[in-house]
C-alpha cells in the first residue's frame, strides 16, 4: 500500500474471515516453516496484489504466486490447501512471472466451486518468506475486504542485519550441480551445513527464487533439492571465497554409502499375492525364523497447558544435551571401528538436534504453555510434515531420523530408561524402527527386523546390513495386525514374511541357517590360511582400508596386506595439510598394524569433484575427468612431494608400496619415478618402496605392457575403470545400475592389463569392489589376477571361494565369457559354471 522508509503494509488479497497461521489445518504453513503471515478464508473468486513489486515465481499448477515486494519483502500467497492437486483446473492467470503489478491488481482469478468441492480446503495463507531480514506485525482483525490494511513489514535491525555488508563485492555466488543421490537429503544437508560452521562468514543455498540459510538442516532439506539440481552458493564474510569452494565440494562429492543403488520398493499392484505371506523390501539379506514381538513408540496423554515455560525450558536443554552426549557417544564408537556410514548418520542427528528450524517453533510452543514433551513431539511432527509433503521419496525416509530424535529427547524427559524387553530369537516388528531403535535391539539377541514403514536406503537399513541383522520394509499395515508371540520364516533374499509356516518350513529354516553360520564360522575359522585354488595357484586376498584400526581388524582376519590404504582421511575436512610428520605417523601406524604383511599406499587421489579447503581449484565442467590423482599432483607437485617424502621414511621400506592414481600415459609414471629418486636421495635414503599403477583408465589398461616395463606393480580399479570405459557415471541415479564391471568390455581391458603386466613378469591385482564380488573371483583368476584387495569382512568368504577353484578350469571358461555381449549374460555364465553356497 505505501512505503515509509522500506516499511511497508499490505492490503488484504482477499476478502472473508482472517486467522493466524498456526490455527489452520497444515501443518507446513501453521509450523511457520515457510514463514510467518495470515490466512484467509476467501468469499471473492479472486486474488489481489497486496502491494506493488515483481511477480517472481509462478506455480506450474497456478495455485501460488511469489510476489517480491519493492522493498525486497518476499511474499508467498498460496491460494487454498493441497490445492496443488487440481493440476491448475479452475485457475486462471492474469499476470505472468517477470511482471510487474501494483497494489490491489487481480492476480488470479478462480472457480470458488470447484476449488472449494476438490480441495481439502480454501484457506488461503499469506506468507512472508524472507522473514530474517524482516519483521511482520498482524492487525487484530476477524475478517477484510479485498484491500483493508492486514500486515506491516518492518526492517529487521538487529546486530546481524546490520553487520551484513549490503555492497555485492563482499558476496561470492557459485553454480553446481547436486551429486548426492536423492538430493539433499539429511545426511548430505548435515554435511553442507556443518562445512559451513567452520567458516566465519554468512552462507545461503539458492534453489531457482527460494533459498535457505545454510544454519538450517530442516532449511536446506525443505528446499527440496533433488538429485542433479542446478543450485546456488552465496557466502558474505571474512572467509567467504574457502567457504565457498568447501561447499561446492560438497555438493559435487556424493556420498558413499552401503547399497546405494538398492532397488525401491516395488508398486503395491505389482506385488504378488500369496495367502499367508506379507511382501516386502529386502534391506538386509538373511534367512530366520522366530516369534514376533512388537515394538511401540512413547505415547504422550493430552497436554493441559499452562506450563512455567522457564521451567519446561530448563527441561528440554538438560535433555537434548543428555541425547548430545549419547550421540557423541555412539559417533565415537562408529569412529574406532571405522564404520563411516554409522558415523555419518548420527553426525546428522547432532545437526538437526541443533536445527534452529527445530529449536524455534519448540520455545515458541513452550512460550505459549506448551509442556516440553509437548512442544517438542509437536515440532518434530510439523517438520515431518514439511518433508513428507515435498513428495520426494528419499526425503520422506529421511523423516525417520526426525522421529528417532523425537523417542530418544522424550525418554530423557520422562526418565525412561528404554528396557526392551524381547524373546530370543525374535523378529522384532514395527511401524518404523529408528536408528537408536536398532542399535538397543542389536544388543539382544534376536532375529531380525520387520517393518511396515520405511525404505532400503533408510538409515536403518544401513545400520541392519552392518550388523548382519535380516531386514524387511515396506511390508504394510497387515503387519501391525499380526499377534505377538506367533512364530515367523522371514526371508528377506526373497523379500517374504511367512506368516503360518508349518514345522517342516521352520525347521528347514534353522537347519539352512546354522548351515550358514557354521559355513561363516568356517570361513573365518581359516581365514588366517592361505587361499589357494585346487590345482595349487595361491591367490593373495587383501584389504582396502583407510586407517590403522581399519588394518589390526584386516590383519587379524587373515589378510595377506593391504591391497589399498586409502590416504584421503589424512587430506580431508581439515583447514591446512597434514605435515611431513603427521603424515608419516599414520602410515606408519597402518603397517605396524599389518605385522610382516605388506602395505600398499595410494597417493592422494583429490581434486576436480573432491576438493581440498586450503588448495582450492577452479569448478569443471566434468569433474571426473579433470584434475584430480595424478594431474593434481602435476598441477601442485608440492602436495605430492611432501607425500613422498613420508612414504620414503615409512620403516621397513620393503612393506611399504606406492601407487598412483588415474595414469593414462607412461610420461606421467617416468615422472613421478624420477621425483621419487630425488626426494630419496636428498634423504639419503638408499632402499625405495615398490612403486605401482592404478589401471582405472581405459588408456592406462591398453598401455598396460609400456606401463608394465616401469612399474612394479597394476592394480586395477574396476569401479573407476568401468564408469570410464561404459561412459556412465557410477553415481547417476538412472544409470548406476548398469555399471557393472562383469561387463566384456571391462574384462576385455582387465585381460589387457593382466598380458602386458606378464610380458615383464609384473603381478596385478583389483582393488575394486570387483574383487568383493565372490560371483567374479573365477572370472579375476582365469583373466591372471593374482591379489584381490576386498573390504575386510569378507576376506574369510574370498579365500574360501577361491579354494574351491580350479585356476586351469577359470582361464578356459574365462576366456569364453570376453564373446558375450553383456554384463547380465557375463552374470548368469558365472552362476552357471561356478554356482555360489
Amino acid at each position: 500500500m505505501h512505503n515509509n522508509n522500506n516499511e511497508l503494509t499490505l492490503g488484504a488479497p482477499l476478502s472473508g474471515p482472517v486467522m493466524p497461521l498456526f490455527n489452520i489445518d497444515d501443518a507446513v504453513f501453521a509450523s511457520g516453516a515457510l514463514g510467518d503471515g495470515i490466512a484467509i478464508d476467501p468469499l471473492n473468486d479472486s486474488l489481489h496484489a497486496p502491494c506493488g513489486g515483481v511477480i517472481v515465481q509462478v506455480a506450474r499448477t497456478l495455485h501460488a504466486l511469489t510476489l517480491r515486494a519493492d522493498n525486497g519483502a518476499e511474499l508467498l500467497l498460496h491460494l487454498g490447501l493441497d490445492t496443488v492437486a487440481l493440476e491448475g483446473e479452475g485457475f486462471t492467470l492474469l499476470v505472468g512471472e517477470g511482471a510487474r503489478v501494483e497494489a490491489g491488481q487481480a492476480l488470479l482469478r478462480f472457480d470458488l466451486d470447484q476449488v472449494a468441492r476438490h480441495s481439502r480446503s480454501l484457506v488461503s495463507p499469506l506468507v512472508l518468506t524472507n522473514g530474517e531480514h524482516y519483521e511482520l506485525r498482524a492487525r487484530a482483525l476477524e475478517s477484510v475486504k479485498v484491500g483493508d490494511p492486514v500486515l506491516q513489514i518492518v526492517p529487521r535491525q538487529t546486530p546481524r542485519a546490520a553487520a551484513t555488508p549490503e555492497s555485492s563485492d563482499d558476496e561470492v555466488r557459485r553454480h553446481a550441480r547436486v551429486a548426492h543421490r536423492g538430493g539433499l537429503h539429511a545426511r548430505p544437508a548435515a554435511l553442507l551445513r556443518q562445512t559451513a560452521q567452520r567458516f566465519d562468514c554468512s552462507a545461503r543455498l539458492h534453489l531457482g527464487d527460494r533459498s535457505a540459510s545454510l544454519d538450517s538442516l530442516i532449511g536446506i532439506m525443505g528446499l527440496g533439492v533433488e538429485e542433479q539440481a542446478q543450485v546456488e552458493i552465496s557466502c558474505r564474510g571474512k572467509d567467504r571465497e574457502a567457504a565457498i569452494q568447501a561447499l561446492l565440494q560438497v555438493l559435487q562429492t556424493p556420498l558413499a554409502e552401503d547399497h546405494p543403488h538398492a532397488a525401491p520398493p516395488p508398486p503395491i499392484a505389482s506385488r504378488p499375492v500369496e495367502a499367508g505371506v506379507l511382501h516386502g523390501v529386502c534391506a538386509a539379506p538373511g534367512l530366520v525364523s522366530g516369534p514376533l514381538a512388537r515394538l511401540q513408540g512413547i505415547q504422550l496423554p493430552p497436554d493441559p497447558g499452562g506450563h512455567d515455560a522457564q521451567e519446561q525450558r530448563q527441561a528440554l536443554n538438560s535433555a537434548l544435551e543428555q541425547v548430545r552426549s549419547e550421540i557423541r557417544a555412539t559417533e565415537q564408537q562408529a569412529l574406532s571401528r571405522g564404520d563411516h556410514a554409522e558415523q555419518a548418520i548420527f553426525n546428522a542427528h547432532l545437526a538437526l538436534l541443533e536445527d534452529p528450524a527445530l529449536l524455534d517453533t519448540t520455545h515458541q510452543a513452550i512460550t505459549h504453555g506448551s509442556a516440553a514433551t509437548h512442544a517438542w513431539s509437536q515440532a518434530i511432527d510439523s517438520q515431518c510434515q514439511v518433508l513428507l509433503e515435498l513428495g520426494n521419496p528419499l526425503l520422506a525416509e529421511r523423516t525417520n531420523d526426525l522421529r528417532d530424535l523425537r523417542q530418544r529427547v522424550l525418554r530423557a524427559l520422562l526418565g525412561e530408561a528404554c528396557h526392551y524387553e524381547l524373546p530370543q530369537g525374535a523378529i522384532v516388528v514395527a511401524q518404523e524402527l529408528t536408528p537408536s531403535d536398532l542399535l538397543l535391539i542389536s544388543q539382544k539377541d534376536v532375529a531380525g527386523l520387520c517393518m511396515a514403514e520405511g525404505g532400503a536406503t533408510s538409515h536403518v537399513a544401513i545400520l541392519a546390513r552392518a550388523r548382519g541383522l535380516p531386514c524387511l520394509v515396506a511390508l504394510g499395515p497387515a503387519l501391525l495386525e499380526i499377534a505377538p508371540g506367533q512364530q515367523l520364516v522371514l526371508d528377506a533374499d526373497h523379500g517374504r514374511l511367512e506368516l503360518t509356516p508349518d514345522q517342516a518350513r521352520l525347521e528347514g529354516v534353522a537347519i539352512a541357517r546354522w548351515q550358514h553360520q557354521l559355513r561363516r564360522q568356517r570361513q573365518q575359522e581359516r581365514g588366517l590360511s592361505p587361499a589357494q585354488t585346487r590345482d595349487g595357484r595361491t591367490i593373495e586376498v587383501a584389504a582396502n582400508v583407510a586407517s590403522a584400526a581399519e588394518a589390526r581388524q584386516a590383519h587379524l582376519s587373515g589378510a595377506d596386506g593391504v591391497g589399498l590404504l586409502r590416504t584421503e582421511f589424512l587430506f580431508v575436512d581439515r583447514r591446512t595439510a597434514p605435515d611431513e610428520r603427521e603424515q608419516l605417523d599414520a602410515y606408519q601406524a597402518v603397517v605396524d598394524a599389518m605385522g610382516d604383511k605388506p602395505v600398499i599406499i595410494r597417493t592422494i587421489d583429490v581434486g576436480g569433484d573432491k576438493q581440498l579447503d586450503y588448495l582450492p581449484l577452479p569448478a569443471e565442467a566434468n569433474p571426473v575427468l579433470g584434475l584430480r590423482g595424478i594431474r593434481l599432483a602435476q598441477a601442485r607437485p608440492q602436495l605430492l612431494e611432501q607425500q613422498l617424502r613420508a612414504l620414503l621414511q615409512v620403516n621397513p621400506a620393503q612393506r611399504c608400496r606406492i601407487l598412483l592414481p588415474m595414469v593414462s600415459e607412461v610420461d606421467e609414471l617416468l615422472q613421478i619415478r624420477r621425483c621419487l629418486e630425488r626426494l630419496a636421495g636428498e634423504l639419503g635414503i638408499s632402499q625405495l618402496p615398490e612403486l605401482g599403477v592404478m589401471i582405472e583408465v581405459p588408456s592406462a589398461a591398453l598401455l598396460a605392457g609400456q606401463l608394465a616395463e616401469h612399474a612394479d606393480f597394476l592394480s586395477i580399479g574396476t569401479n573407476d575403470l568401468s564408469q570410464y570405459t561404459l561412459a556412465m557415471d557410477r553415481d547417476h541415479a538412472g544409470l548406476a545400475g548398469r555399471v557393472d564391471a562383469l561387463h566384456p568390455a571391462i574384462l576385455q581391458l582387465i585381460a589387457s592389463t593382466c598380458a602386458g603386466a606378464a610380458r615383464h613378469q609384473r603381478w596385478v591385482g583389483v582393488c575394486g569392489a570387483l574383487a568383493s564380488d565372490p560371483l567374479a573371483t573365477p572370472v579375476l583368476i582365469g583373466l591372471g589376477i593374482s591379489e584381490l584387495s576386498v573390504s575386510p569382512p569378507q576376506i574369510g568368504e574370498i579365500k574360501e571361494r577361491v579354494r574351491h577353484l580350479d585356476a586351469a578350469e577359470c582361464r578356459r571358461i574365462s576366456a569364453s565369457l570376453l564373446q558375450l555381449g553383456s554384463a547380465a549374460s557375463v552374470r548368469e555364465a558365472c552362476r552357471q559354471h561356478w554356482p555360489l553356497d
